[in-house]
């Protein structure tokens, strides 16, 4: 790191800083400060929810997933294509989830279920969310301090202090300060602004990857690989045991399931001006990737070949020296596993140019940020709106409540700040967060679509959904942590003929289904926790739906919970075009979601969306087609793949979303601050619910018709 990457890391800093000051003063309310006043444009949400979406963590897993396995199995992943797409475009689930005005999900939860359910799930949500995050503090500080090559301890005073605690003190710091100054208003200000300085980023990185590279490195490191283990060819991956087919199916599925379920960043599912907002801010963000994408994995793959390649061995050796003597020697789990998640950070800092060292620096520092600042948020509201709320009889005085709310995220500040300090993390960053996140969303997906979409869902099966989904999870969790101290050591001495058992009957499994690898050893619990999750999920619908219908004994009226008819709000606009200004709708364009929301913008948009996924549907597969029924292709062929259509479409791709996004970004900015100035607070609108109706609409209905119970 030289001053010149220092400096290049805290001007952007700065001006994000500056602007986020600027937008606290505009918070008002409880709903300002869980939703940011639900004023916010498409352009906004999709650049600032991206941002925090991606952050430094994700970076770091989808390190090691490439790192591991490269770009063949994310091939296979192109298998969800029409999937997601139709999910976006039809804005499943988060469309009537901003429909319903609720600022956190377990709302929605008591809304349609019943208040003990949403106690229960606003404790699952928080417990799981907090230990999912408590991680994140020790792997951004850890990155810190490897990537800018810091000691790890200073010397100051006399004292030698460890920069590990010091560091993540700093940043943690930083993101408390920025969420507790507007809460989601400012945090959405911020991330937005970083996301726009990231775009530029992420444009630079990679061109400075191929200053350094040729794609013959690439090609020549990565055909090195043994077979089975193919880095390029997605039809030579039956040896991997992590990443390999099984977790992009099932990856795909709880895609579907798990649409919203995690409340990492909930704030900005219901921070959009309207539902049509909402979800044209996902339809932008099938664009927004761009060259942060292609970024990451060049980074990865570019780390790989810095490693690997005989033309690098004196570098590749250094990095490795350092990354045993940061780890003191250490051949447990816990070095493992730090060895590998920094591997790739250190290499890129040797083969970075100076300048692009503080400009990839500086993107990470956002990412980690714009994290923090979230999911502080986040879970702090939840704590706070979904555990404490609901036992009030009496609303809390505005100003109690947000004072609450603020505490509440010092609490989660604190608690991560400890845990990161004391918890040895054993397996891959990716795994680590589906365990966790498991505990909630295992059992939240089939709650949440069956209660928007299926009027007979009913609460007690809520209950079954969520309490089969948390106990699998639980156990999941549990084996995976314990077995090589406890269960392997357990079984192989008292009971041999059991861990014989699952070893052949793993074997069998293995061999019916050979997109997968279990491997029964006593370092690892031979089912991952993808895996796992997809127990979970297929444990909770059932239960869900067999207990609804035993239960139901009327439908829900969705109408009134969507605010749909005689239930829409006047003081909401929808969106809506007036009806000379409709299009007539063809089959496939009301299948996607044209409604009578959408402009002309707004088509051109969705098509553009539409035909260019269908494209690589179908580039894809033509490939599969070819090796399948014309022979399968060479590596050198499979290369050509990835180097011209891969990399080469992506940047073209990068090049016009970085434009376009940086502009739309800064114009919807300032209206939104234009928006916030008019904005009228509702003291009503403070999260609580009444006879299954937010607060304000009860008190809304109460004055249109006095007489009659709502």
């Amino acid at each position: 790191m030289q001053l010149l990457d220092w400096l290049i890391l805290l001007l952007p800093a700065l001006a994000t800083l500056y602007i986020g000051w600027r937008a606290h003063g505009l918070s008002r309310g409880v709903a300002g400060f869980l939703t940011g006043g639900r004023v916010a444009g498409r352009y906004v949400v999709a650049v600032a929810s991206g941002e925090a979406a991606m952050g430094l963590i994700s970076v770091i897993a989808l390190f090691e997933k490439y790192y591991q396995s490269g770009f063949a199995i994310g091939f296979w992943q192109k298998l969800g294509t029409p999937v997601f797409l139709l999910m976006t475009l039809t804005g499943f689930v988060i469309y009537r989830y901003r429909e319903t005005r609720v600022m956190t999900l377990a709302q929605f939860f008591e809304v349609r279920y019943s208040k003990r359910f949403r106690i229960f799930a606003g404790v699952l949500a928080f417990v799981s969310g907090v230990l999912n995050y408590a991680i994140f503090p020790a792997v951004g500080a850890r990155f810190f301090i490897y990537y800018t090559g810091l000691p790890d301890a200073i010397d100051l005073a006399g004292w030698t202090l460890p920069l590990y605690p010091l560091v993540m003190a700093a940043f943690l710091g930083a993101a408390l300060l920025i969420v507790m100054a507007g809460g989601q208003l400012v945090v959405m200000v911020t991330d937005c602004v970083q996301g726009i300085f990231s775009y530029l980023g992420y444009a630079l990185v990679a061109v400075a990857v191929f200053w350094f590279f040729s794609f013959d490195h690439f090609a020549e490191a990565m055909a090195a690989r043994p077979a089975g283990r193919s880095f390029i060819n997605p039809f030579d991956t039956a040896d991997l045991t992590d990443f390999n087919l099984l977790f992009v199916f099932i990856g795909i599925a709880a895609g579907v399931y798990n649409r919203m379920s995690w409340q990492g960043a909930q704030g900005y599912n219901a921070a959009a001006i309207n539902a049509h907002e909402q979800k044209m801010a996902g339809v932008l963000g099938t664009w927004r990737g761009g060259f942060q994408t292609l970024m990451i994995m060049l980074l990865a793959i570019a780390a790989y070949t810095f490693m690997n390649h005989p033309d690098f061995t004196a570098q590749a050796a250094a990095v490795q020296a350092e990354l045993s003597h940061r780890v003191g020697g250490a051949t447990d789990a816990t070095a493992l596993t730090l060895s590998k998640q920094m591997v790739v950070p250190v290499a890129i800092r040797e083969f970075l140019p100076v300048g692009v060292v503080g400009v990839f620096l500086a993107v990470m520092i956002f990412w980690m940020v714009s994290t923090d600042t979230t999911y502080l948020h986040s879970w702090g509201s939840i704590l706070v709106q979904d555990v404490i709320l609901p036992f009030r009889r009496r609303p809390f005085a505005e100003k109690t409540q947000l004072l609450l709310l603020r505490l509440a995220m010092v609490g989660v500040t604190l608690f991560a700040y400890f845990f990161s300090l004391l918890y040895a993390q054993t397996t891959y960053i990716l795994m680590y967060m589906a365990l966790t996140g498991a505990i909630y969303v295992g059992g939240a997906g089939a709650v949440i679509i069956g209660g928007m979409y299926w009027s007979r869902g009913t609460a007690p099966g809520a209950w079954a959904g969520m309490l089969v989904g948390v106990t699998c999870a639980a156990l999941g969790f549990f084996l995976t942590h314990s077995w090589e101290s406890i269960m392997y050591p357990v079984l192989a001495s008292e009971y041999p003929a059991i861990l014989g058992a699952i070893s052949t009957g793993l074997a069998t499994l293995g061999q019916l289904l050979p997109i997968a690898n279990w491997e029964l050893g006593p370092s690892r619990f031979p089912i991952s926790g993808q895996e796992i999750l997809l127990l979970t999920i297929l444990s909770s619908v059932a239960s869900y739906v067999l207990v609804s219908l035993a239960t139901c004994r009327e439908p829900f009226n969705l109408d009134r919970m969507l605010h749909r008819g005689p239930y829409a709000r006047a003081d909401e606009d929808t969106g809506a075009l007036p009806v000379a200004a409709e299009h007539r709708r063809g089959v496939l364009q009301k299948f996607l979601g044209f409604n009578e929301n959408y402009t002309k913008g707004d088509r051109v948009l969705t098509w553009a969306v539409f035909y260019f996924t269908m494209f690589h549907l179908g580039v894809f597969l033509v490939a599969v087609a070819s090796n399948l029924l014309g022979g399968f292709w060479s590596d050198r062929t499979w290369f050509l793949y990835w180097k011209y259509y891969t990399v080469g479409l992506s940047f073209l791709v990068g090049a016009v979303t970085t434009v376009w996004f940086t502009i739309g970004g800064s114009i919807d900015l300032r209206r939104l601050f234009k928006r916030l100035r008019a904005l009228k607070v509702n003291a009503a609108d403070d999260g609580r619910v009444i006879e299954h109706m937010n607060a304000d609409d009860y008190e809304a209905l109460k004055g249109r018709q006095p007489e009659a119970k709502p």
